[in-house]
């Protein structure tokens, strides 16, 4: 499937003509209605594979099983999901680790600074021992994770100013980041001089020179038309971060096992449907926004992870979380701390 937001847009409306008929085959016959929500447009790659495995799951279950899909925030913040999901009010959400972060800790490992060269290292991680391990915390939280957990993406740097080539470019360098220990902490180890804005206030900083820079994927930079206030897009890939998808242990108990065999089949193949998605997405965005103007650069990691090195930010991590979760970090990336 070759991934473009015009290719999206109209997936999207196709899926949604199709759809119908599909769901009202089975109208009567659904044992299991359950609600799945997230965060994201309808149009992402998430909720076009969302789809495709909802329909799946409906149609090898014989109707049994009906995903119904609310994406956007449709059903609330994500603290306030989180919240609905072990209640069980909601049946299906997913989650970035880094917020889910707030429950169990161990979820955000996966964003640790410069931790992360590529996608291979990262689905080696995710998808080994390290993946097993975060799940395992998950599922002491009361929460049933998938095995495969869906892409976000890299996060980039990007500046009015001048290109993010070296540690020495951020020094002194106003960047904006959202309201977490991780980023604040990460930034201010390369001497930067973080400051923790609201998203929905970042374009106006960006515009009134409050902040001269801001990190985010390459999909929000366009959507959110930093573009517009700013020249510069450094290829950093300082972070990564991804999608765990979560079911409410109450309502995954509530299956019976050959369901349940179905329902996770389905979903986890959507996961490795969407990561090609996202990629193929993010190779399009760049060439897009060199065309409005912004001028792209690939900042040499390791000399950043020397920088975090030297100042003691993986050492301060990894005492956070623990030594067992940092070797299986480790085993992926190589030696940070």
């Amino acid at each position: 499937m070759n991934i473009s937001r015009r290719t999206i847009l109209r997936t999207a409306a196709a899926a949604a003509v199709v759809a119908a008929p599909l769901r009202s085959a089975f109208a009567q016959k659904a044992e299991f209605t359950y609600k799945y929500a997230n965060n994201l447009p309808v149009t992402h790659p998430m909720n076009l594979r969302a789809k495709e495995m909802a329909d799946a799951v409906l149609a090898e279950t014989n109707g049994r099983v009906d995903i119904q899909i609310f994406p956007n925030n449709q059903l609330g913040s994500d603290t306030d999901v989180l919240s609905q999901l072990r209640s069980g009010g909601v049946e299906f959400f997913t989650l970035s680790g880094l917020i889910l972060s707030t429950l169990v800790p161990a979820a955000s490992i996966s964003g640790v600074g410069f931790a992360f060269n590529d996608y291979p290292s990262v689905w080696k991680a995710m998808d080994g021992d390290l993946g097993t391990y975060i799940r395992a915390q998950i599922t002491k939280a009361g929460i049933v994770p998938m095995d495969k957990i869906w892409d976000n993406g890299f996060r980039q740097i990007t500046s009015s100013s001048k290109p993010i080539a070296t540690p020495a470019d951020l020094k002194g360098f106003k960047i904006r980041v959202p309201v977490s220990p991780l980023w604040t902490s990460m930034f201010k180890a390369l001497d930067a001089a973080p400051a923790s804005i609201n998203f929905a206030e970042v374009y106006s900083a960006l515009q009134t020179k409050i902040v001269d820079g801001q990190e985010n994927p390459l999909a929000i930079i366009s959507t959110a038309k930093l573009f517009e206030v700013q020249k510069y897009c450094s290829l950093s890939n300082h972070m990564w971060d991804g999608f765990w998808f979560l079911a409410s242990r109450k309502a995954w108990e509530k299956l019976p096992a050959d369901l349940r065999t179905i329902v996770a089949k389905h979903i986890n193949a959507a996961a490795i449907k969407e990561r090609d998605d996202v990629a193929q997405l993010n190779a399009g965005l760049q060439k897009d926004l060199a065309g409005k103007g912004m001028a792209f650069n690939q900042p040499d990691g390791a000399a950043f992870r020397d920088q975090l090195r030297k100042a003691g930010f993986y050492a301060e991590w990894k005492g956070k979380y623990g030594d067992e979760a940092w070797a299986l970090l480790e085993r992926s990336v190589g030696k940070l701390a």
